[in-house]
This record gives structure tokens, sequence and C-alpha cells, in this order.
């Protein structure tokens, strides 16, 4: 296997056994997978694309309103240009971002915070929450497939995601200025909820270290799903499904004075769940994870490597 393949996600419902086993062997040798006919508009793809880049123009001040300061802010609104910076980094990230979360949770829930919204922007809240919507109904079917490849029932991520800290991010990379270097867009890095699902960037850049060592770019046909592993998801599968590690890399000539947006989404576990090795991904070698740990706890973890967490 010397790429990454796109799978029809239909395939689901009309050739379940094939498709499955062409998912599971992707993401056991890659941890990555990407699929056309996923169910997400490409209108609604456009439109949010065009709303959060009317944010991303928007004056450094106008934007820092929305920046949430309390303990855990970093899940919801906006994060400021070069504050992330991947755990094997001192180097921060060319980016800002806007976080979008669960909108439908109880006002006493401990974990999940409520979302901020831009005024100046009309349109980004009706599109942020759509788009969440579709992508969260799209990663539900990609985790039906990830089940049944593990042995487990077609529902058994559906019960433990219901009320998740899931996220989606509205990601913009501006032009590459030369004061920005050495940094790069995104480091080498691993992502930390169960799975990540991102719909075609409007740039290239995003590449995957392969198990041979080398980065492999993927430059994905518009309208593509990319879905890869997350840390829970590793943890859970004991390295069955690797978290694999990936980056954005810096453009040249022409597209480094051009902005890059993205928009992933991390589909994550109820904050409460207790992410254990799965007794079916135990093998010869033993459990690379002997201590449990809930989800929240280890979501906080990260967010501190990452400097997105100071409480």
């Amino acid at each position: 296997m010397d790429r990454i393949p796109t799978l029809d996600l239909r395939r689901l419902d009309s050739d379940r056994d094939a498709f499955v086993a062409e998912l599971g062997a992707s993401y056991r040798h890659f941890g990555f997978c990407c699929f056309s006919h996923h169910g997400i508009d490409d209108t609604l793809i456009a439109d949010a694309y065009g709303e959060f880049a009317r944010f991303f123009a928007l004056p450094t001040e106008a934007k820092s309103r929305y920046t949430v300061t309390a303990p855990g802010g970093g899940g919801r609104g906006y994060i400021g240009f070069r504050v992330e910076t991947a755990r094997t980094s001192d180097i921060a990230d060319l980016k800002e971002f806007y976080h979008i979360g669960r909108n439908d949770g109880p006002p006493d829930d401990p974990v999940l915070r409520p979302n901020v919204w831009p005024e100046q922007v009309e349109g980004f809240r009706a599109h942020g929450l759509a788009l969440f919507g579709a992508m969260e109904a799209a990663g539900q079917r990609v985790l039906t497939a990830i089940a049944l490849d593990l042995g487990l029932e077609p529902g058994f991520f559906a019960q433990l995601t219901n009320r998740g800290d899931s996220i989606l991010r509205a990601l913009h990379y501006p032009p590459i200025a030369p004061e920005h270097l050495p940094a790069v867009r995104a480091e080498a890095h691993e992502d930390i909820s169960l799975i990540t699902l991102l719909v075609g960037a409007t740039a290239s850049g995003l590449e995957v270290l392969t198990r041979e060592g080398a980065w492999l770019p993927i430059d994905a046909e518009p309208g593509t799903l990319v879905v890869n592993v997350g840390d829970m998801m590793q943890r859970l599968t004991n390295q069955a499904y690797p978290s694999t590690t990936h980056r954005v890399v810096n453009p040249t000539g022409d597209a480094a004075r051009r902005s890059r947006y993205s928009m992933p989404f991390f589909l994550a576990p109820n904050m409460d769940y207790l992410i254990e090795t799965l007794p079916g991904c135990i093998g010869r070698d033993g459990n690379h994870y002997p201590e449990p740990i809930t989800a929240h706890d280890y979501l906080l973890q990260r967010l501190r490597e990452i400097r997105l967490q100071t409480g």
C-alpha cells in the first residue's frame, strides 16, 4: 500500500464487508483514510469558508474580543496567531483559529462550555453550526465502520460520543512573511481526539509521516473528506490504529503570499468516558496503556502540552 486510498462512503451500506476491510487496512497502515460521497454539501463547505475568511479579515483587536480567557477557554472562541505550539517544538505555529463546540449541552454541564459568536460576521454562527452537524454525522458513519473492523457492535462509538466535547476548528494560515521563519504553518504533531475529519483545504500543504519515515503529501481531490486517527483512538485500540504524525508545510513562491484555510473537526468521546484498552486489541505484545484515563483528564493533559490550557 503506497498511497492513502479514497473510499466511497456509500459502500458502508451497499458493500459493507469489503468496505470495512479496506478502511481497516488503511487505518492500520497509515492512520489515515480518505472518503468520497460523505454527505457534506459542497455549497455548505464553500459558504462556511467564506464566513470564516470574513472573520479572520477583521482587525486583531476585533477578533481578540472572542478569546475566552477562563481556564479551559481554548475549547471555544478565538485563539490568536502564533499561540498553539506542537509538544515537540518550542516555536509556535503560523496559524490562528476559532473553535466551535457542541451547542446543545445542558447549561450546568461542568465540561461543555457555551459557544461565543462574532457579531461582525452575520452568517458565522449558522454556517458554523450547520457544518458542525454535517461533519459529526459523517464522522459517525466512519466510526460505525471502525467499530465493525474492530469486532464491535456498529453503534459502539455512537453511545460514547453523544455528549462528547467535539470541536470544529476554523483555521487560517496567513501569508508567510520573512520574519516568521523558521516557524511553519503547523509543526509535526498528532491529534488528540478519537478521529479528525478534514474537508478539502483551500491549498495544499498537508503531509503524513509514513512508517518508512518519509513525508507523504495528501493532495486529495476537491470534495474529498480526509479522516485520521487521534491519540484517544490509538490508546483505545492499543496502537492497532496508529495516531500518525502529520504537518502543514510552508508553501513557496506565489503561494507563500496567499492565505490557507482549513476546517478540521475533532470528534471526541463523552468527557467522563474511561479510555481503557479494548480487550480484543490486547495481543502478544501486551497492553501499552495499562492505566485507564478519562477523556477529560487526557484532553486537559494534552492541551497543556500545546499551550491551549492553563488551568
